[in-house]
């Protein structure tokens, strides 16, 4: 709906097909979205108790968060999965070798920001605190990216966050490959070593948090 009632003021700028423009941006704030509700998973867990008997299992904490992590990202593919089938008038340039590149992309970002969620609900009280934080890290990440705009004429501080913004980049690299099938090396790789050293962080942190827990 956005994109068909947006889509008419972006004309002139070139933009043929807004809702292919924006899809990547959609897919990422899917992403988001799914790996920010894993980390209510934690709370339910605690008030059923079913977190502290976890954690006093013959289970390495390295297993237990990861068992988490892929969860979520297996329902942030299985979310997507639901969004291309509803997204009609999208095509797919990508061949074999770039789709999978595709969902490298999308896995690295799913494990990042589920990694970070993970850590995040073991730092805050309560789910309507986490919840309230989440937002206030998703909605300005997601909104100052090229998620829903080209950022190509923006200069000034918005210019240099835009460029700054990690998620830009991944949303500029998943563009290339889902519109037009092709992406230059030096981004690629760029792209891939960024956020695997993010979610390798973001892993390693979540761990740490729980590992506090039982300290």
């Amino acid at each position: 709906l956005y994109s068909a009632v947006a889509g008419q003021t972006m004309e002139s700028t070139g933009i043929e097909n807004y809702t292919a423009f924006i899809f990547p941006g959609l897919v990422v704030l899917v992403s988001f979205s799914a790996c920010s509700s894993g980390g209510i998973m934690n709370y339910l867990m605690k008030s059923d108790g079913s977190f502290y008997r976890i954690l006093i299992a013959p289970i390495r904490r390295s297993a237990i968060v990861l068992g988490q992590l892929l969860e979520t990202i297996l329902c942030t593919f299985l979310e997507i999965s639901i969004m291309v089938s509803l997204l009609f008038s999208v095509r797919i340039a990508a061949g074999i070798g770039e789709f999978g590149i595709i969902l490298l992309l999308i896995f690295l970002t799913a494990f990042f920001m589920s990694g970070l969620a993970y850590g995040i609900s073991l730092i805050l009280p309560n789910e309507v605190v986490y919840e309230t934080v989440m937002n206030a890290i998703v909605l300005p990440v997601f909104f100052l990216s090229t998620a829903l705009f080209p950022a190509n004429e923006i200069d000034g501080v918005l210019g240099t966050i835009i460029n700054l913004n990690p998620f830009t980049h991944v949303i500029n690299a998943l563009r290339s490959l889902i519109l037009y099938g092709y992406i230059e090396c030096g981004e690629l790789f760029f792209v891939i070593i960024l956020f695997t050293f993010m979610a390798g962080s973001s892993f390693v942190w979540a761990l740490h948090r729980l590992k506090k827990e039982t300290a």
